[in-house]
């Protein structure tokens, strides 16, 4: 039962952050397209395969707990774009502190 809490703990802010964001794929568009895509909608999943990462523009805007990062990712041409303002889950974060020993 703890396992099944913490996997949930885990899947939880991914999905949230899912379903408040457009979601594209990252293997149907350009390097360019994902870019342009990010900054149109301000907040995106991109999924890269089994799972994905959420991104913010600009990039300041990620919210409370996470920190930005540098993400390299394969195109639909299998070009690498490297895109600096994903949004990941920030361990040193206060608000992702545990409340319990």
């Amino acid at each position: 039962m703890k396992n099944l809490i913490l996997a949930a703990a885990f899947l939880l802010p991914s999905a949230v952050l899912a379903a408040q964001a457009v979601e594209v794929d990252a293997r149907a568009l350009t390097c360019n397209q994902i870019v342009q895509t990010i900054r149109q909608h301000k907040a995106v999943f991109v999924r890269t395969g089994f799972g994905g990462r959420s991104f913010r523009y600009p990039p300041s805007r990620c919210s409370l707990g996470d920190r930005r990062v540098t993400v390299s990712l394969q195109d639909i041409n299998r070009k690498r774009c490297t895109l600096d303002y994903a949004c990941v889950g920030d361990p040193n974060s206060i608000y992702n502190m545990s409340t319990h020993p």
